[in-house]
């Protein structure tokens, strides 16, 4: 009867663990995003600050900053 247990304690926690992965990732690559979005603004208001411009520092501004990238293709154009 142990093992029966054992193997049904297992099946449950592998479930568990596929249902928490998909969230648990794009909530690292939010965390990893909004970092690099803050160090963005930092350094834009390092530079800009000698010319007056200024950008907030929040969570909200980080986020935004590093999600709203462009890709190279919107640059180039086939003309």
């Amino acid at each position: 009867m142990n093992i029966i247990t054992y193997i049904i304690t297992i099946a449950i926690v592998i479930i568990i663990a596929k249902i928490f992965v998909v969230p648990l990732k794009k909530i690292i690559k939010l965390i990893l995003n909004s970092i690099i979005g803050g160090v963005l603004i930092y350094i834009i208001n390092l530079i800009g600050g000698s010319f007056g411009f200024h950008i907030g520092l929040n969570i909200f501004t980080s986020i935004f900053v590093r999600s709203f990238r462009c890709t190279r293709s919107n640059f180039v154009s086939d003309n």
